[in-house]
């Protein structure tokens, strides 16, 4: 790493953010109480972003124009997702300072080099087969066994580009649907989990590294519904967990923020599922649970300042508001328990299963914040995860 890399970004300073979503947001909100000023390039205009940064570029994320533009105005530049544009990710390499650099964009963005990247460094994921045929298909049935999970090389989120694979009869029609994606697919053996898990970690240039508390996440319909913290797993777990995250952070050389989510299974063996390079649902918690947010440790990380602290100071239960929930939430805001911190997106059409917001419930225990959640009678099933 050279001088250049390890150099510090002082507030007053200009961030720029490809992206401009609610990510993208909470890190300028986060960024702005520290002094600096930000820049973000979206296709939409007047993105969540953009309406708390201090310009934006509106573009699309293929736009090489708009990348030099973005570039010539910051002095540091970041990402709020991974899928953005190769092109435009050499072009803002080549003309401005991106401390998160390329090659772990590269990795995440395809499920089979990020399964490959992981295995190589020693840590467990599920057996997996790439797939560019039925034939193929049919072949990795025959290796992983039934169920498994096909899913599509790049592209997806929240459960899309993916099939959970369980007979025999309907391997033709499952890869005839997500091969129009035209990419290539991966074939996963199931893993049976007992819970899901994440760790957010950090790195700045400076080589120091930081972790916060394990998540205990539950999915409804393939989207996070909540992040339970302290997670309800042992210490001993939990350690595993975070020391797994320090390993990718380190061997990756990661710079910015990493989101690892982790399968646990009931014999106590871990298996990393996916990694996000940046700022993660999972990780919002920390906005009114820990020391420093996990949106202002990716402001301190890609300036080289000194990491702040990742402490708990209270138990936590954050629930994700998505597009059937905004009106019942703004409807009950009087109901809301007094330690409930809500979050809104600032997005300007609301639908189905659209991230929307999120609400933040501190307790002196995570089953009193499920409690509290539940009272509320805006989402189902919080009495089952209760139990």
């Amino acid at each position: 790493m050279t001088t250049k890399d390890r150099k510090q970004i002082k507030p007053g300073s200009t961030l720029g953010i490809l992206g401009g979503g609610q990510l993208g947001r909470m890190i300028a909100l986060a960024g702005r109480a520290m002094g600096y000023r930000f820049v973000t390039m979206d296709p939409t205009a007047d993105a969540p972003c953009g309406q708390t940064a201090d310009r934006q570029i509106v573009a699309s994320y293929d736009d090489v124009e708009a990348a030099m533009q973005l570039a010539s105005v910051s002095d540091v530049i970041s990402y709020e997702f991974e899928n953005v544009d190769a092109q435009v990710a050499e072009v803002l390499e080549s003309r401005a300072y991106v401390p998160q650099g390329s090659r772990l964009l590269r990795i995440t963005q395809n499920r089979i080099r990020e399964k490959t990247a992981i295995r190589e460094i020693g840590i467990p994921v599920a057996p997996f087969c790439v797939v560019n045929s039925l034939e193929d298909l049919q072949d990795a049935v025959r290796e992983l066994g039934l169920p498994a999970v096909m899913k599509t090389a790049t592209g997806g989120y929240d459960g899309k580009g993916q099939w959970v694979l369980r007979s025999e009869a309907e391997l033709a029609e499952a890869y005839e649907t997500l091969s129009k994606a035209g990419t290539e697919l991966i074939v996963e053996q199931f893993v049976p989990f007992q819970m899901e898990l994440s760790v957010i970690a950090a790195r700045n240039p400076a080589g120091e590294l930081a972790v916060f508390p394990v998540s205990e996440n539950i999915h409804q319909e393939n989207i996070l519904h909540l992040s339970i913290v302290p997670a309800r797993i042992s210490a001993e777990v939990a350690a595993r967990a975070e020391e797994i995250a320090r390993t990718i952070v380190e061997k990756l050389d990661v710079i910015g923020l990493i989101a690892v989510e982790l399968f646990l299974t009931e014999d106590g063996q871990l298996y990393v599922n996916e990694l996000a390079p940046r700022p993660h649902n999972s990780g919002h918690f920390t906005m009114d649970a820990c020391v420093t947010s996990q949106f202002e440790q990716h402001v301190r990380a890609v300036c080289n300042l000194p990491l702040g602290s990742t402490e708990l100071l209270s138990s936590v239960v954050m629930v994700n508001i998505l597009g059937e929930h905004l009106q019942p939430v703004i409807d009950q805001i009087d109901k809301l328990p007094r330690t409930a911190k809500l979050h809104l997106y600032g997005k300007a059409e609301s639908k189905a299963k659209r991230k929307m917001g999120h609400i933040n419930v501190l307790a002196p225990t995570v089953e009193e914040a499920l409690t509290l959640i539940d009272e509320l009678k805006i989402w189902t099933n919080t009495s089952e995860v209760l139990s």
